[in-house]
């Protein structure tokens, strides 16, 4: 199976919540400039609405995703230390 390089290292949203190892969710990706939706994989189970973050194509329109927390919304509004 071809993998799809361009969506790895994209986020999305759980249109439908994720399983664990018990099935797949679907997830909303912004790709090549659209939205496309995949089955999503994920480890444990995930909810519906969830940010997620594709590590991973398994070819056929399925990914890996990982939940997914911005880094910068841990700033909550504080201003960055420049130096």
């Amino acid at each position: 199976m071809v993998q799809d390089d361009a969506v790895i290292g994209c986020t999305g949203e759980l249109l439908i919540g994720t399983r664990g190892s018990a099935g797949p969710g679907e997830i909303l990706v912004r790709v090549r400039g659209g939205s496309e939706t995949f089955l999503a994989w994920s480890q444990e189970p995930l909810p519906m609405g969830a940010t997620v973050l594709v590590v991973e194509s398994r070819g056929c329109r399925e990914v890996d995703v990982i939940r997914w927390v911005d880094p910068l919304d841990a700033l909550d509004g504080d201003p960055v230390d420049a130096g």
